[in-house]
């Protein structure tokens, strides 16, 4: 088991329940609600420290926004990108956003996987 805790910035509750379902480990997974304030960062950057962090946004021009001001806080973020044309995490089908989770080594239910 590692030490450090898993922890995926999403931006709203939606992209969380949809996450949630998906994920097969134990992951803190937190929502921004859209843009983030100074304060809003430094309980993160507290929050978030020692732990290893993935930033899933939407593929849309608020969720770029947030992106750069996630890299910029958060530099050894690992930022995981969903197909541009799905654009929103919460409608992204499922079999896609498990690949892409399995693709950062978080462990997701096997159901999820398409078999090739």
């Amino acid at each position: 088991m590692d030490e450090q805790k898993k922890v995926i910035i999403v931006e709203g509750t939606t992209d969380k329940r949809k996450i949630q379902s998906i994920i097969n480990e134990p992951i803190d997974i937190i929502c921004t609600n859209g843009t983030v304030g100074t304060t809003k960062l430094d309980e993160l950057a507290e929050l978030l420290d020692y732990r290893d962090v993935y930033v899933l946004v939407d593929a849309d021009d608020a969720g770029e926004k947030l992106r750069k001001q996630l890299k910029r806080e958060f530099p050894r973020a690992e930022h995981l990108y969903i197909d541009r044309s799905y654009r929103e995490v919460a409608t992204a089908p499922s079999q896609h956003l498990a690949s892409v989770l399995l693709g950062a080594d978080i462990s997701v239910f096997s159901t999820f996987l398409r078999s090739n």
